[in-house]
């Protein structure tokens, strides 16, 4: 018999979707866009979102995992109309709170001929699994008890015989579950067998918590990972037999490692709050959680969050997996990073630089500079006291050492550069040039070149060597120009080299070579 189901919407025919996590741990990035694409969902339809937080494994929930997950979900800027710490109508909204009501409709089912109780040991249960596995036939339960009399059940209730209570599953059923973004699936209730909806100790079943929850919640569409595709069929048959109606579904596909292989912990962070310590911003990573399983149809990447709520659809939702690249992650936050105002970057900047010892302060002319400078090559914010610490170091022995391009810089007469860089110094006309400006060096710097006939790379490659001891950064001139404003802003002993040092470390490199 074949049994096609009807999709749903609540008599006010607004969209309710939720996000149900569970308190177990942190908010994983699989988690966060679920989330998204829910929230994302109900901002497009006008609708409203429900946070539930399922909290029924006793041994692994906790207040600090469920307060850990508000917080990310916060900080992403996803809002709920419904939830633990807001309220609303249909709560409560952990399901812990909710246990009573559970039971009320697990006996509405054993008095309909729907669910019975079941007394089979578990050394019973897994004799059961064994025979099956020798026949090569499905894991289902097999027992006595789906047929038990009446009278056979009280003479077990009456010695007091530990039981749960299983749903009894139609035979022989082909049901038909329409799916926004997979197609059509079908399922056949003979895989399935009669499962339990309330454990020995009272507490109910993952399933038919989420069946019952979602039917009073009034959730129209139920969005979530693949990984629950299974749990559908005893879901629907849930929601059959006591009468509910049934939510659209729309299951999206799982979020990849590079390797292809699910996202775990061994290719490094995963959850939002390691991400968020790492100092992506929010933007971005909304941004980015929204394009892995999603697109507008068009080549654009960034995305404000009121585009995003605007723009999203399930039709745009692709079926194949997502794969999760820090790489993209990490340029997109670039781009919202330099999106933000100097004021704010500033203030992020200098707090960095103060807690980490290297300045003193973080409000200053030489701050102001660095940042300046900066900005436009951070990804991440925290990359900032990295490479102003590589501003503020002279590492020329190390360059000469290790670094190729410097070494093809000191086979074009570097010494002929090096001894004009010092020569200037000396009589004060490269001082004099950085304390007027960046134009008064680049007169300086066209001046040197017009008088060793050089220019382009030959010019500027050895005096980025000779001023600064790297073969990369930002402008030459910028980098001096930010050293004559250090007026006892650098804290941290020895993380400056100034100007003067330079010049008598570019000195005893050229008293080795003669």
């Amino acid at each position: 018999m074949g049994t096609s189901l009807n999709l749903f919407l609540n008599s006010a025919g607004q969209v309710r979707v939720r996000f149900a996590p569970s308190p177990t741990g942190n908010l994983h990035v699989g988690g966060a866009r679920t989330a998204l694409f829910n929230y994302l969902y109900a901002c497009n339809t006008g609708g409203k979102m429900v946070l539930r937080v399922e909290d029924t494994d006793q041994a692994r929930s906790t207040k600090e995992s469920e307060a850990a997950v508000l917080r990310d979900l916060a900080w992403l800027g996803i809002k709920w109309d419904e939830g633990p710490d807001i309220g609303g109508e249909h709560g409560p909204y952990r399901q812990s709170e909710r246990t009573a009501l559970y039971k009320q409709y697990v006996d509405t089912l054993v008095e309909q001929g729907k669910a019975y109780p079941c007394f089979c040991t578990d050394e019973e249960l897994q004799q059961m699994k064994a025979d099956a596995e020798t026949k090569s036939l499905p894991p289902i339960y097999r027992g006595k008890w789906a047929s038990a009399s009446q009278d056979e059940v009280q003479q077990e209730l009456a010695k007091g015989t530990p039981y749960c209570y299983r749903f009894r599953v139609p035979s022989d059923q082909e049901i038909l579950i329409p799916d926004r973004i997979r197609g059509d699936v079908r399922f056949n209730t003979n895989a399935l067998g009669d499962f339990v909806i309330l454990r020995s100790n009272g507490l109910p079943v993952y399933n038919f918590c989420v069946a019952v929850d979602d039917a009073l919640m009034r959730i129209t569409h139920v969005i979530r990972a693949e990984e629950h595709l299974p749990n559908t069929l005893r879901q629907v048959l849930i929601y059959e037999a006591l009468g509910f109606s049934i939510p659209t579904f729309g299951h999206v596909s799982l979020i990849l490692a590079p390797d292809k292989s699910k996202l775990s912990k061994r290719h490094g962070a995963t959850s939002v709050g390691e991400f968020r310590e790492q100092g992506f911003l929010p933007e971005a990573m909304v941004n980015y959680l929204s394009l892995l399983g999603w697109n507008d149809g068009t080549e654009q990447e960034l995305f404000s969050a009121e585009e995003l709520q605007q723009k999203f659809s399930l039709e745009r939702i692709t079926k194949s997996a997502a794969v999760f690249d820090k790489t993209k992650l990490s340029w997109m936050n670039g781009q919202y990073l330099r999106a933000l105002p100097d004021e704010e970057v500033i203030s992020i900047a200098s707090s960095l630089w103060t807690e980490s010892g290297l300045l003193a302060k973080s409000d200053s002319a030489f701050v102001h500079r660095a940042v300046s400078i900066l900005k436009n090559s951070l990804e991440l914010i925290v990359d900032a006291d990295t490479q102003l610490r590589e501003l503020l170091d002279y590492p020329l022995e190390a360059s000469i050492a290790n670094d190729e391009k410097v070494a093809a810089v000191l086979e074009d007469n570097f010494a002929e550069v090096a001894n004009a860089v010092v020569a200037a110094f000396d009589s004060g006309e490269l001082p004099a040039a950085l304390a007027e400006g960046a134009d008064a060096y680049k007169g300086w710097m066209k001046a040197l070149g017009k008088a060793q006939k050089r220019k382009g790379k030959r010019l500027f490659m050895p005096l980025r060597v000779a001023l600064t001891g790297t073969s990369h950064g930002p402008d030459v001139g910028e980098v001096l120009g930010l050293l004559t404003l250090e007026d006892g802003d650098v804290k941290e002993a020895g993380a400056y080299v100034p100007l003067s040092q330079r010049v008598e470390a570019l000195r005893g490199w050229l008293a080795k070579q003669s």
